[in-house]
């Protein structure tokens, strides 16, 4: 009798046990659902579910107690741009980067192989090393190889230039900034933001496995995306090689391939009350080495405090003449900006950097010069202009000057060698205050789209003016037929808008040299900012320019380094 009382008990209990079970996890669901919904209400994010790992990467080490796999390097990605391969390195900690001597360009072929010296090696950050190598050839895929024992390294995807999302960056209000090529929208217009999407993860060619957000606004190569609060609560998913990339996705077509990653927060998100230096200059330029000591020294001494310098591919070991210039105390910082025909994507990236630290930010090339005629100096340029409130940039117009007669390249530098010009003011140029500028970052390389109740003014020639060594001589100009550097400008050597104010007058799309090329372009001698110069650098007994002193024995110097190794203080990553 005892026994049955037992077991009947024990029936009791279990029925019991699997009815409180049931209700505790229909209450769960209830819960997680209410939770989920409210999220979505409360952040208007459309979410679908995302692969996170909240795990620690298990040891490597075997059962069996082998010793644990060192990790190898690898090549995270490969972009095929139109005359050269990047080759982005993926490298484990600890380890020492590569330079060019230690590696090969090696192009496959299903049934040979060859090799070939890279171009170069740019940067010294394990997160951001880039090798370019030579296009490869029809039919041949590129990698690396280690020449010291003839190892390749393992290669990640390719990706052609032609469509990708190639850059990103965290802005102070916690949308992400993100650059793409391939978009096609037209110039300085906001394009339609229902027709696009943003999209986060590690794996875009699994969806189901993506954040995706709202396009706040888009325009020419640039979309503003609402940041996922998961990517900005948590650091470890924006550092290195394994941070979180971001696409966009256009709706009805797919996503784009992308490298991107929206990497740590790339500007302050509190803007200081008061800014470091009062002006500063952002360029994109691409082997103007020889020409950097000059722009640079004339510019500090009228009164630009630093420097923000993006360099589009150059092999003439332009980190050795940075290296000069910031061991001689001047503020300048090297960005590596891979990317073609991007100049006003990299101004707008260039701004955003720079408008922590800089009141008013020039826009300007290596071979234009600021010059103040008047006896006004640039502090008090901008001093005037700071006390209008609406003023949120100065357009400054240019001359254009010719090669002056001369068939070498002036020993005394562009500033005192070339004395003629053209007699009209061709275009203009911008500085702009960064805070002034509208958040769709829209910018024709010349000019910026300004907030809301600021507005430009063009400054007086007589105050302020830009010299333009635009038409120097042949062996410099003819350079230009390379490539153009803005998305909306024609290379030289298409017939695309042969009339455009961008190419030289009378010159075809061949770079052969004029007979009467030391003549042209010249209408008006004007020695003002040559006699300036001299009387500012020059020494009287010699007539030696600064810029000129070291010359011979930086170039001796550039000879006998070892090509392909960097210095790293004066590089800032764009990634």
């Amino acid at each position: 009798m005892k026994d049955r009382g037992k077991k009947q008990r024990d029936v009791v209990s279990w029925s019991g046990f699997f009815w409180c079970t049931l209700i505790v996890v229909f209450s769960c669901v209830l819960f997680t659902g209410f939770t989920f919904s409210t999220f979505h209400l409360l952040f208007g994010e459309k979410y679908q579910p995302v692969l996170v790992f909240r795990w620690q990467a298990p040891s490597r080490e075997s059962i069996s107690g082998e010793a644990p796999v060192t990790p190898s390097i690898s090549i995270r990605e490969t972009v095929l741009l139109p005359d050269q391969a990047l080759l982005f390195l993926n490298y484990p900690p600890s380890t020492r980067l590569f330079t060019k001597e230690d590696l090969d360009c090696v192009y496959f072929s299903a049934n040979s192989s060859l090799k070939q010296e890279p171009l170069y090696v740019d940067g010294d950050d394990r997160d951001s090393q880039i090798v370019r190598c030579p296009l490869h050839p029809r039919g041949f895929t590129v990698s690396l190889a280690l020449k010291s024992d003839g190892k390749n390294i393992t290669a990640g995807p390719t990706h052609s230039w032609d469509s990708l999302v190639y850059e990103a960056m965290i802005d102070r209000d916690n949308t992400t900034i993100v650059f793409v090529k391939g978009l096609n929208l037209r110039a300085e217009k906001i394009s339609n933001s229902s027709k696009f999407e943003c999209v986060y993860g590690w794996d875009f060619t699994r969806p189901r496995y993506l954040l995706r957000t709202n396009v706040v606004s888009i325009a020419q190569e640039i979309v503003r995306c609402k940041t996922p609060l998961s990517v900005l609560s948590s650091p470890r998913r924006m550092i290195g090689n394994n941070s979180v990339k971001v696409s966009i996705r256009v709706k009805g077509r797919g996503i784009f391939h992308s490298i991107a990653r929206a990497g740590l927060r790339s500007v302050r998100p509190d803007p200081p009350v008061r800014k470091e230096f009062e002006m500063c200059v952002c360029t994109m330029l691409r082997n103007q080495a020889r020409f950097l000591k000059e722009w640079v020294m004339y510019h500090a001494a009228i009164g630009v405090q630093r420097w923000f310098i993006y360099d589009n591919n150059s092999d003439d070991n332009i980190d050795e003449v940075l290296e000069w210039l910031s061991n001689a105390n001047y503020n300048i910082t090297m960005h590596i900006w891979p990317w073609i025909k991007t100049q006003e994507a990299g101004f707008a990236h260039c701004a955003l950097r720079a408008r922590d630290f800089c009141e008013w930010v020039g826009f300007i090339d290596v071979d234009e010069f600021l010059y103040l005629p008047s006896t006004l100096g640039l502090h008090d340029v901008l001093q005037n202009q700071s006390r209008y409130g609406y003023v949120g940039e100065m357009r400054t117009s240019c001359y254009s000057f010719g090669p002056s007669g001369l068939t070498r390249v002036p020993p005394q530098g562009v500033t005192v060698g070339y004395t003629c010009r053209v007699g009209v003011v061709e275009r203009h140029k911008s500085i702009v205050r960064p805070e002034a500028l509208n958040s769709t970052l829209i910018n024709v390389v010349h000019h910026f789209h300004l907030r809301h109740g600021f507005e430009y003014v063009n400054v007086d020639k007589g105050v302020l003016i830009i010299n333009h060594y635009k038409y120097q001589v042949w062996e410099v100009f003819k350079e230009k037929f390379y490539r153009r550097v803005a998305t909306y400008v024609a290379d030289w050597q298409n017939d695309q808008n042969a009339g455009s104010k961008d190419r030289a007058p009378g010159l075809g799309t061949k770079a052969v040299e004029p007979q009467d090329w030391s003549t042209r372009f010249c209408e008006v001698y004007d020695t003002g900012l040559r006699d300036e110069v001299l009387r500012i650098f020059a020494k009287p007994e010699y007539q030696i320019l600064p810029w000129q002193e070291e010359q011979e024995e930086h170039e001796q110097h550039l000879r006998t380094r070892t090509k392909g190794k960097h210095k790293g203080f004066f590089y800032d990553y764009v990634r």
